[in-house]
């Protein structure tokens, strides 16, 4: 097997497709109408000449796949509309000459106002004005104008040596080839494979014509005349100083390198190549990346290259520059000519504790057009080294493996250290600068990725190329993994509550529906019963609907929760009983069909629940009082569902609970996630977390209601579970502790702690449990079960709290104080 082509980039229709000069294959013509074994049509453009486009005219690139030269002397190439009508004729550009084995030749075409760029000189010439998005153009064996009108006829047709129609042409091969535009052309894959289907041989790309003395258009400063010689443009120029290429847009000729790493797996195939020769600059990087789409790639390390192609700024979400990402300076189109084998590779330069900086990024706004200071600033450091061979030494690793098969070390082991080996979140201003991707260019077959925990090491050296992705911002990809060193890491459990301490829970257990693995469900329940200890109420969150994930109406998650509470029967727990409320279906977020929603567990053994019906999806439990104290208007119910800060996200669920006498109401909560934040290795420093508005009306709408509760009884017993999608420094939870009413309990951990979940090598919270002041002799932990390991049930750790409940009278409460000291441990 070889690794997942994971969250890359979409080749259909977009993609540009590399024609690699070297190893040009000879393969036999598929069965289909009048294939060439030799000559094909391998470019075609027609936006020369207009408005936006670099070129200053049309052009067909001819190139020979064959061993031996061809001669087209008396061939033409022709044009026809992409819908002719019965009057429609070919315009024809007649050939001579011939196309040497593995050689390209080039037909100019109709000039036009637009552009700068002249073709280099073209084989033969013409005067066609094609169109820049759809047409047919077809190589004859012969001058004289087809006359077919139709796919069928031409493909009868015995002059027809190759055709392509695209744009939704009506004469095509197969189905049409995608639309190009005014700034592209269509290009031929890079083995010059004929299947007949123009949509599955071309791909849209950036125009690089050549003609058959390997001369391409002007902007890349090489030598036409010599293609074997170096252009006058190396990585370090193409690169530049900042994070945008100086030539971004412009074509470069013969740019000289070695090749440092492959990608020959899924749509994103492309090669690192690196100047052995670097400038004096360290802002200037050295490394570059060819993309050559979906194309096979046909060099190796250590060849020694002359790449040719157009210089492009890309972002890896394909928002272009809307993009909140950084952008990867790479060459498309690339046309390679291989110099040397075996050549040795540029020394990996070692990336350490004291050569990133601890500062993460400079600031103000848009930092893409700043210059860079890698000496300064962690994000500076590493666009300074993009697509360079760069190495990490016995790196531990703070982001555990996970299914597209990443992890996380840090080139910091001593910044925020976790208790457990990871690498703790404590600020905005504080992301840890020493976080990096660790991703494969080597095929798992040769060497499986290493599975890995938070805590174990990469021993020896990891090296590659330095890339930038989407998902995880800088990335080595290792061409040499280290090896995996265990730390040994091990699940937590926590303390077993008293007889008179209550333990309330949360746990985020990740879209469970009934269609997930017994397994999971085995894990989960393993978690609740021995790892939690069995707590009396769980907050569940992300329980999924009884038919899952499919969109069919259903909002019932009965058989979900039934197949949970059997599980932890099955694993020596009690039988809890549940009580939630089902949602309008498709309100609540979450993945689409999911209706996940917060559920309640509880003890029936140890705790009550105090049932007052009338709650559901949309009516709003209020705050009633009965003699001098508050109770529900329903119970279960949910805080305020028709506000606004609710839309399309989880209402909070609240429940009044009974534990020896006593009234604890517990308030559940999974807030709206942070989909929408820029990323924190982004082009905007610092980022906006645009979610935290509706967050931040959220617990503006949740503190309201605690407040009515705190109102009647200053002492009454309130908890606050969930996943609250925020940091304990955030100002979604200051809302909820501002004036000391509510205490956010993970911000009372030591630092080292602090955390439930593991994002992008961060461990970091996201996962709260609040109180109020009334309850006593609270005990707390986070409880460490998945987020730090590879293989997770869910993608969050649950935490529990341990506390007595207050009576609201004060000097029970301290004559209960000294009975708890007898207490002994619960059932």
């Amino acid at each position: 097997m070889t690794p997942s082509p994971h969250r890359r980039r979409a080749l259909a229709g977009t993609a540009v497709t590399a024609l690699l000069t070297a190893g040009l294959a000879v393969t036999a013509p598929p069965a289909g109408a009048a294939p060439s074994a030799d000559a094909l049509i391998a470019e075609v453009y027609g936006g020369g000449g207009n408005s936006g486009a670099t070129l200053t005219s049309d052009y067909v690139e001819l190139a020979n796949r064959a061993a031996a030269a061809v001669s087209v002397d008396g061939w033409s190439v022709q044009y026809l509309p992409a819908a002719p009508k019965p009057t429609s004729t070919w315009q024809v550009t007649a050939l001579t000459g011939s196309i040497a084995a593995g050689g390209k030749y080039l037909v100019g075409e109709g000039k036009g106002a637009g552009g700068t760029a002249a073709l280099p000189g073209p084989d033969a010439s013409g005067t066609i004005n094609m169109s820049a998005t759809a047409g047919t153009v077809a190589l004859v064996a012969g001058k004289d104008p087809l006359t077919c009108l139709t796919a069928a006829d031409c493909a009868a047709d015995s002059r027809v040596r190759d055709l392509v129609g695209f744009g939704g042409a009506v004469v095509r091969e197969g189905n049409a080839a995608p639309a190009p535009a005014n700034a592209t052309a269509l290009a031929r894959v890079a083995s010059l494979a004929d299947t007949d289907d123009n949509a599955a041989d071309f791909a849209v790309g950036a125009p690089a014509p050549v003609n058959s003395k390997g001369e391409t258009a002007p902007g890349g400063g090489g030598d036409p005349t010599d293609p074997g010689q170096p252009g006058t443009a190396r990585i370090h120029d193409i690169q530049g100083t900042g994070r945008l290429s100086p030539l971004d847009g412009k074509q470069v000729t013969n740019v000289p390198g070695i090749v440092t790493g492959v990608r020959n797996f899924g749509s994103s195939k492309g090669f690192f190549f690196q100047d052995p020769n670097p400038d004096n600059d360290p802002r200037t990087s050295e490394g570059l990346f060819a993309y050559t789409g979906s194309a096979a790639i046909t060099v190796k390390p250590g060849d020694s290259v002359l790449v040719s192609g157009t210089v492009h700024e890309f972002y890896p979400d394909e928002k272009g520059t809307s993009s909140a990402y950084q952008s990867i300076t790479e060459l498309s189109s690339p046309k390679v000519s291989v110099v040397s084998s075996g050549n040795a590779l540029p020394a990996a330069e070692v990336i350490g504790a004291d050569t990133v900086p601890a500062a993460f990024s400079p600031t103000g706004g848009n930092i893409e057009t700043q210059a860079l200071q890698p000496d300064k600033y962690a994000l500076d450091y590493y666009e300074s080294r993009e697509g360079m061979r760069v190495q990490v030494t016995d790196a531990r690793v703070v982001g555990a493996t996970d299914k597209y098969n990443e992890l996380y070390v840090t080139s910091k082991p001593a910044q925020n250290p976790s208790e457990r080996g990871g690498t703790v979140y404590l600020g905005y201003q504080d992301p840890n600068s020493g976080r990096l991707e660790v991703q494969s260019l080597i095929p798992f077959a040769q060497v499986p990725f290493p599975k890995a925990n938070v805590g174990d090491k990469l021993t020896g050296s990891t090296e590659g190329p330095l890339d930038y992705t989407q998902f995880g911002g800088y990335a080595l990809q290792a061409t040499t993994l280290g090896t995996l060193a265990p730390g040994n890491l091990q699940a937590e459990t926590t303390k077993r509550q008293t007889v008179d301490e209550l333990a309330v829970a949360t746990y985020n257990v990740e879209n469970l529906a009934p269609g997930d693995a017994q397994a999971k469900y085995d894990r989960l329940a393993t978690n609740l019963v021995h790892n939690l200890a069995t707590p009396d109420v769980v907050s569940l969150e992300e329980i999924q609907d009884n038919s899952g994930a499919a969109d069919d109406g259903t909002v019932a998650a009965d058989q979900t929760l039934k197949k949970f509470t059997d599980a932890v029967v099955a694993a020596g727990g009690p039988q809890y009983q549940w009580r939630e409320i089902d949602p309008v279906n498709d309100a609540d977020g979450g993945q689409p069909g999911g209706n996940i929603r917060i559920a309640f567990l509880f003890n029936p053994k140890r705790v009550s629940f105090v049932d007052r019906p009338g709650g559901d999806a949309t009516t709003a439990t209020r705050v009633l009082t009965k003699n001098g104290r508050p109770q529900l208007s329903v119970s279960p119910g949910r805080v305020d569902p028709a506000n606004p800060a609710w839309n399309a996200s989880r209402k909070p669920l609240v429940g009044e609970f009974s534990f020896q006498g006593r009234t604890v109401f517990v308030i559940a909560n999974h807030l709206v996630s942070k989909l929408g934040d820029q990323p924190d290795v982004g082009r905007y420093q610092p980022p906006t977390r645009g979610s935290e508005v509706q967050r931040g009306q959220q617990t503006a709408a949740l503190r309201a209601f605690v407040d009515q509760i705190l109102k009647v009884d200053e002492r009454a017993n309130v908890v606050i579970p969930g996943d609250f999608n925020d940091f304990q420094f955030s100002s979604s939870l200051a809302t909820l502790t501002a004036g000391g009413k509510l205490r956010d309990l993970v911000a009372e951990l030591p630092a080292a702690q602090r955390y439930s979940y593991v994002y992008q090598g961060n461990s970091e919270v996201l996962d709260h449990i609040l109180t109020s002041t009334g309850p006593r002799g609270v005990g707390y932990d986070v409880v460490h079960v998945n987020s730090e390991f590879y293989d997770q049930a869910s993608d969050h750790d649950p935490q529990v709290v341990r506390l007595r409940p207050s009576t609201s009278i004060g000097w029970l409460d301290n004559l209960l104080d000294l009975v708890h000291c007898f207490a002994p441990p619960a059932p």
